[in-house]
């Protein structure tokens, strides 16, 4: 119950932002950007990260980061974490100029919901190299959730990290910092990780995962968020609830697309061709499906009809504008 309560809260005070068959939108969530030390669990997928990106921009995306951006319950200086990943930053940055960075906290930088914090630790930064501050991410206000709005049909996607309701991750969540900070950064050198985060804790992971099902079966909405490390894409039509996946995979990093009003889940990996060069490739996991397949709101013969016409509609466009430069210069190497 506690966690339907949290999950309305943060729908009622969400920020309310529009979208259409126009708009390109990329969900990724879960990086956990760490000082660069030994147990920076982002150090092994950064270049992933940094490359994907790069795509995105130049493709013309916005970029929504679902929560857990930085690991700030494990490294409580966001300067030494901004040192350590330039790139990523620079990356980061380039959105946000264009108006196309969207920040969403989540219970491991949970400090972004304190303007103080944000003030102090994204409106400027420090370039080492010259010695001096400037203009990093100045006048960014992180929410706690947003929903997206269709223009045209009022459909919505409600987007937020989803540790909400979990409770040593959200009403705890100071107590949770300090078991962390204290004891369990140490054991993730090692490759041990906290037994009781829904990440390696299967049970867990399930019972939060049905209490999204039930809030979204309660108020209709479509749900995107990210917490479990674990990405879901509904399958033939069932329970709009969909998950990012996490930056921090072994050897690939997940995010959620929305293009020409379609959803489809990707996976960015290193990969190795025949003549033992290594590459990085996009590889489609699930989808594309349009969004009006998930709109719960209407019976489901009118929604299975609306995302028919939109498939017909959409894909001589879709096919056109999915292309990512990586396949381009593949095409014009077989050439």
């Amino acid at each position: 119950m506690f966690t339907q309560k949290r999950l309305t809260e943060a729908y009622e005070n969400a920020k309310k932002m529009y979208f259409d068959d126009h708009s390109r939108i990329v969900f990724m969530s879960d990086a956990h950007r760490g000082d660069g030390s030994t147990s920076d669990e982002f150090l092994k997928s950064r270049n992933l990260f940094v490359h994907a990106l790069n795509e995105y921009y130049e493709n013309g995306y916005t970029f929504f980061e679902v929560g857990d951006g930085e690991e700030l319950l494990e490294y409580s200086e966001m300067e030494h974490i901004k040192n350590a990943h330039t790139d990523t930053y620079q990356a980061i940055k380039k959105f946000y100029d264009k108006n196309r960075y969207i920040r969403i906290f989540g219970n491991h930088d949970i400090y972004l919901d304190n303007p103080k914090y944000v003030k102090k630790n994204l409106f400027i930064n420090y370039d080492e190299y010259s010695e001096v501050f400037y203009d990093f991410l100045k006048g960014i206000e992180p929410q706690e959730a947003v929903i997206l709005k269709h223009r045209n049909t009022s459909q919505e996607l409600f987007v937020l990290h989803g540790h909400q309701g979990d409770a040593p991750n959200d009403q705890f969540w100071f107590f949770t910092m300090l078991s962390i900070k204290y004891f369990w950064r140490f054991f993730h050198r090692v490759g041990i990780k906290n037994p009781a985060s829904p990440v390696k804790n299967v049970t867990k992971r399930h019972k939060i995962e049905r209490n999204y099902s039930k809030w979204i079966e309660k108020h209709r909405r479509a749900l995107i968020c990210g917490h479990t490390h674990r990405f879901k894409f509904p399958n033939n039509k069932q329970i709009p609830y969909f998950n990012t996946g996490c930056g921090i995979y072994p050897a690939s990093i997940t995010a959620l697309e929305l293009t020409e009003g379609m959803l489809r889940l990707v996976r960015w990996k290193e990969k190795v061709d025949e003549n033992g060069v290594l590459h990085i490739k996009r590889e489609t996991m699930r989808g594309p499906e349009p969004v009006e397949a998930f709109d719960i709101r209407k019976p489901k013969e009118v929604v299975e009809y609306l995302a028919e016409v939109k498939i017909q509609r959409t894909k001589k466009t879709r096919e056109t504008r999915a292309a990512f430069r990586e396949e381009e210069m593949e095409n014009d190497k077989e050439d």
